[in-house]
């Protein structure tokens, strides 16, 4: 049969239509698809400190320094570093890096960047990562001195948080003059994420997906992935069932009640991480009846950690006695924690004038462990007469209202992501890091805080550590949250999936992960 010019033509139309639909739906064959529980709330790395906004960060920009996975640190934009004086960190950079817009990467980006993380203007809730730095030299084009107020040894650390990721020093001039126009910090970088990794970054649909795209002229190995997307997929099950379907590859997080689920499924598997990480319950001291010590050592007691642990957890992680995982510096595993006393319990909301309990709130975001941990507390503190009403909330608001003080009490989680017990103590409870950068518990104690200043300014190990144990300790008597445990990370993942790993802070290494064809 011949073909007329009008059948050819709706012919190639056809063909092509068809081209551009399996392009847009995902189905590249070198495409990573991430199903995600939350969004990003910021691609600027000054502008959040959350763990979806810090996976999709961790792949566009780089640090200084790098973590590997038993969190010891590793060059990245620095190649080496040494403590030349005792408040003055030398750092030696990578020549030849280029950021995805094509200039160049220096000691002049570096100081930029560290400056502008510390701008109150920019009001950055990681600014505590390096509030202790009061000079930032040039010394030439790849050579960098930072001076602190103070001796700080986790310093090389706290640079390879993510917070102190390098973005392209033009998009920084470029936002700054956007501010001045009377856009907030972190608008066009939000719009324009320029870093150097191995990652560029392509589109954000809010709410839908994050997509990036290998960078081709990176300085390193290249990603052996054409393209990664970040896909918003908030309903636990959902994310199972794109799993099994192939529509993606990889479920963040899985549920620990989906894991017998996975692990009878052919051509998926569980992928394991233990953390570094800690969820708890969180009080705000600065609302009754939470501002009473008592009250708060009373839900401590009150709650029998192992029904969550077991009946929700399915037994994932290890309980918490405080803030510090156990692979962390600083942890002591010889500090007593608060029991599970319910007598004491009592004894302590009779004291504090609640014998009959009290009607309060607990707030959570729609994670299914959450949501079921709040209905779990809700069920126990009932028992001692405590009328909890549960709000779920979206992960956004969730932030945002948490940080401004408007909740009763509160699920979250923390990351102590340096591996150092600085991190992990002082954003959470010192008294200048209420609200967004992490002290949502609104702890002001001057103790606490003395403390907390100390052991940071304190160069030699051990008496860090004891300093870390003293605090440890103080905080038992506060009570500030109620600790559950430290959870194993757990990730639905497809067979077609190898050479990813997960580090010890969530963040998903992607560099050398690739797809086998079906």
């Amino acid at each position: 049969m011949r073909l007329t010019k009008k059948l050819l033509g709706l012919l190639v139309v056809t063909i092509m239509l068809s081209m551009v639909l399996a392009a847009c739906s995902g189905d590249s064959t070198n495409e990573l698809v991430i199903a995600n529980s939350a969004d990003a709330v910021s691609l600027d790395p000054a502008g959040s400190n959350d763990v979806p906004s810090s996976n999709v960060a961790a792949n566009i920009y780089e640090s200084l320094v790098a973590q590997d996975q038993n969190m010891e640190l590793q060059p990245s934009l620095a190649v080496s570093w040494e403590l030349v004086e005792d408040t003055v960190w030398e750092f030696k950079l990578r020549e030849g890096v280029k950021f995805h817009d094509g200039s160049d990467f220096n000691a002049e980006v570096v100081k930029a960047n560290i400056e502008r993380v510390l701008d109150p203007d920019i009001g950055s809730p990681r600014a505590f990562l390096y509030s202790m730095v009061t000079d930032i030299e040039v010394v030439d084009d790849y050579t960098v001195r930072f001076t602190t107020e103070f001796p700080f040894s986790p310093l090389p650390a706290h640079l390879a948080h993510n917070g102190g990721a390098m973005v392209s020093l033009k998009v920084i001039e470029e936002d700054y003059a956007a501010m001045e126009d009377g856009e907030d910090p972190g608008s066009v970088i939000n719009e324009k994420p320029i870093g150097t990794g191995f990652f560029k970054f392509d589109e954000w649909v809010p709410g839908q997906q994050i997509k990036l795209v290998r960078n081709d002229d990176y300085w390193g190995d290249k990603a052996k992935l054409e393209s990664v997307v970040f896909k918003v997929v908030d309903e636990d099950l959902t994310r199972v069932a794109e799993l099994k379907t192939g529509d993606s590859h990889i479920s963040d997080p899985l549920s620990p009640s989906d894991v017998a689920d996975i692990e009878e499924t052919d051509g998926v598997h569980v992928n394991r991480q233990s953390s570094v990480s800690l969820s708890y319950v969180g009080f705000n001291m600065d609302k009754a009846p939470f501002d009473d010590a008592r009250v708060r050592q009373a839900i401590n007691m009150a709650i029998d950690k192992d029904q969550i642990i077991n009946g929700i957890y399915d037994g994932n992680g290890v309980p918490a006695v405080g803030p510090l995982a156990p692979d962390v510096f600083g942890y002591d595993p010889d500090v007593p924690g608060l029991e599970y006393d319910p007598d004491k319990a009592r004894e302590l909301l009779a004291e504090a004038g609640y014998e009959d309990g009290f009607s309060t709130t607990l707030w959570t975001n729609d994670n299914r462990e959450r949501m079921d941990m709040a209905t779990n507390i809700q069920a126990q503190l009932k028992e001692f007469g405590i009328d909890v009403e549960i709000e779920v909330m979206e992960w956004g608001a969730y932030l945002e209202q948490t940080a401004k003080g408007e909740h009763d009490m509160f699920i979250l989680g923390w990351s102590t992501v340096t591996g150092d017990a600085d991190y992990g103590l002082y954003a959470l409870f010192h008294s200048n890091n209420v609200g967004d950068p992490g002290n949502r518990t609104f702890t002001k104690d001057p103790d606490l805080d003395a403390l907390l200043d100390e052991a940071r300014q304190t160069p030699d190990p051990d008496d860090r550590a004891a300093l870390y144990r003293e605090i440890q300790e103080l905080l038992a008597e506060i009570a500030p949250m109620l600790y559950i445990h430290h959870q194993e990370f757990l990730l639905g993942v497809s067979d077609r999936v190898e050479g990813l790993t997960q580090d010890p802070t969530g963040v998903l290494q992607l560099q050398n992960v690739t797809l086998k064809e079906e």
